[in-house]
């Protein structure tokens, strides 16, 4: 079995996928193609937003995120301390400064309860990552940013489709951002992300930056980069997308049944109240998490491990964290976290082929949780 079958997915669409690939080809427009704009209209509608700028990746989306505000060398950005490089890394990259925040033992998503004892007069945002497929707590956050005059970046990489409140991911922040890296549950063949806003302004300026700040050909109103996304990429998201809505649900559901199956042997994820998780992965905490990982993998079970050193330990930021700095929740995440396989196309068979492996594993240990 596969973790994430791309090509279980590839032939259930493919006739629909290589007809949009052979029309982006015969017109040759493979660059600024009119099927950006239909996707970025569509992916608006779907969220719930006024404007979505389709751009190269998911971290080219936060770097021209943070472009458009203006983040300054000197500035600091709050971020979650337990999750993938870009959404720190970016600030870094602006020359701005990470300032990291332990995340809840509950959801994994950054501690709302800590973020306010990071905040400097030298702070400036948020951003705040949906992982897992999971909205972070967005009610508390924006209060939080408000407060303090803060903006707010949702980092959607995981989670675009996943509802918070009944509001889409993607739509309650300043900004938004996603990835469409293939093994997202809304993934394209290369690199390709997005920027979502109701700023029109802002919409107006992303699209300018991520064309090396044209306002019309060869006249250059920002310094900008090349990170736009390229035709074909857009006309398969369009394909996937007439699905999209399916594959969550196969997702959830697939989830569900690894609950039922799985309660009491580890540790599960939990949804909080008034949010749906798309189930981007499904990440279990287990003691012996790489014995077991090897044991699974001879009986040919593929599992990952999102993520096993969180960011304040990563080298890159050795001079963003304080000597006295800890994070509990986040390192304990990195020893004991493992993702089981989950896609839009995974079976009832394969979900309890995976369960019932991890709990032959696991029953003659002392491992049994909420007995």
């Amino acid at each position: 079995m596969k973790f994430n079958d791309l090509n279980k997915q590839y032939h259930a669409y493919r006739p629909e996928i290589d007809a949009a690939i052979q029309s982006v080809i015969d017109s040759a427009a493979f660059i600024h193609g009119a099927e950006i704009q239909l996707l970025e209209e569509e992916l608006a509608n779907f969220a719930g937003v006024k404007h979505v700028l389709a751009c190269s990746s998911g971290t080219d989306a936060l770097l021209l995120s943070l472009m458009v505000l203006d983040l300054q060398p000197g500035d600091e950005v709050i971020c979650p301390a337990f999750s993938f490089i870009a959404s720190a890394s970016m600030v870094s990259f602006c020359k701005a400064r990470p300032v990291f925040v332990d995340v809840s033992p509950v959801d994994f998503n950054i501690d709302i309860h800590k973020i306010e004892a990071k905040i400097t007069p030298q702070t400036k945002g948020i951003i705040a990552v949906s992982l897992y497929g999971q909205c972070a707590d967005f009610e508390a956050i924006n209060q939080i940013a408000k407060n303090y005059g803060l903006w707010v970046i949702e980092d959607g990489a995981q989670s675009v489709g996943a509802t918070y409140q009944g509001r889409r991911s993607c739509s309650m922040t300043d900004l938004a951002i996603t990835s469409f890296f293939p093994a997202k549950p809304l993934g394209c063949y290369g690199d390709g992300g997005a920027v979502f806003t109701n700023n029109d302004e802002w919409a107006a300026k992303l699209k300018m930056l991520r064309s090396h700040g044209q306002e019309q050909r060869y006249r250059h109103k920002y310094i900008g980069i090349n990170g736009r996304m390229d035709t074909l990429q857009a006309a398969i998201l369009r394909v996937k997308m007439r699905y999209f809505e399916k594959e969550i649900s196969n997702r959830q559901q697939a989830a569900t049944l690894y609950s039922s199956l799985l309660k009491g042997w580890v540790l599960l994820p939990e949804v909080a109240d008034g949010r749906e998780s798309i189930w981007a992965q499904f990440t279990i905490m287990i003691e012996n998490r790489d014995q077991i990982r090897e044991k699974l993998a001879e009986r040919g079970i593929p599992t990952a491990i999102h993520y096993p050193v969180t960011l304040p330990e990563q080298e890159a930021f050795r001079d963003d964290v304080l000597s006295d700095e800890t994070f509990e929740v986040a390192e304990l995440l990195s020893e004991t976290v493992l993702s089981l396989p989950i896609h839009g196309f995974i079976t009832e068979e394969e979900v309890k082929f995976v369960s019932n492996a991890l709990i032959e594993l696991l029953e003659d240990k002392p491992q049994r949780h909420g007995d």
